[in-house]
């Protein structure tokens, strides 16, 4: 692939880009959506992990599945079918805080899982008078009770995917580096700019993450170096690897520090943790 090629598939992508000069949005309290409207980029994977290794690192963290899937719900080893109350009752008020936050494996993770009822939940909240802030009117409160909360998003630009960005403080985007990757990120960049404007002034890109790298492809190196070009501070200086440890824990219902600590993958996620920890606030 020419790397001219992949440098004009970023041009697009970057109108509109506005990361925090000052470095990362990731201050404690911070609600951070995890999204990216194409599939296999990491995402959920991103989420869970990132979540536990802040929770590793001694802070409060929450993670919130808004996806229908559920796939974050199962990578944390919390068994969907049986789950009676999750988001989708929580949004509709028909469950409080303390029925739905369920807590994990690991000290310090919470999470709020996808129960079946999240399948139907977009064509019933469409009815819904200002349903944009469904997710921000019950997030907001529990603020003061974690140090950070992840949104896994699906993987569109639905209903779910706008709420949560009207939630956020910020957006976390994972990007596979690959060049089919980036071809959607110009659209979900023009997503955030058409939400800040209309609907949350305040939501900024806390950064832009490069997953599923292979330093012995040259495409992903050259994805890498060019997205960093052009985007500069708003890309995290952590990779994510491609690493079979991170593939397999899902499976297992469990993040990969509670699966293989010593993996390449484990210890590229609590890199990651740090610096939103150092970041934190600038």
């Amino acid at each position: 692939m020419e790397r001219s090629a992949i440098a004009g598939g970023l041009a697009g992508a970057r109108q509109g880009a506005r990361p925090n000069e000052q470095g990362f949005v990731c201050a404690m309290g911070s609600i951070i959506a995890v999204a990216n409207q194409k599939g296999g980029v990491g995402k959920t994977t991103t989420a869970i992990n990132l979540a536990a290794s802040l929770a590793a690192a001694e802070k409060k963290a929450l993670l919130v599945d808004c996806d229908p899937q559920g796939n974050a719900t199962t990578g944390l080893g919390i068994d969907r079918n049986t789950l009676e109350k999750g988001l989708y009752e929580f949004l509709l008020e028909s469950a409080t805080e303390e029925e739905v936050l369920v807590e994990t494996a690991l000290p310090g993770l919470s999470a709020i899982g996808t129960s079946p009822g999240m399948i139907g939940a977009e064509v019933e909240m469409a009815r819904v008078e200002n349903r944009e802030y469904l997710l921000r009117r019950r997030m907001v409160p529990l603020k003061t009770r974690y140090d950070y909360l992840l949104l896994d998003c699906p993987p569109s630009l639905g209903f779910l995917t706008v709420n949560a960005l009207v939630a956020a403080d910020a957006i976390l985007v994972p990007l596979q580096c690959e060049y089919y990757a980036l071809e959607g990120l110009s659209q979900l960049l023009k997503t955030i700019k058409a939400v800040k404007r209309a609907l949350n002034p305040t939501l900024r890109l806390a950064g832009i993450l490069l997953t599923m790298y292979d330093g012995r492809n040259n495409l992903s190196r050259q994805v890498a170096e060019e997205v960093r070009i052009h985007f500069k501070r708003g890309v995290f200086k952590t990779v994510i690897p491609r690493n079979v440890r991170l593939s397999e824990a899902p499976s297992h219902g469990k993040p990969v520090l509670l699966y293989d600590i010593r993996s390449r993958g484990a210890q590229s996620y609590l890199s990651l943790a740090k610096e939103f920890i150092t970041n934190g606030g600038k």
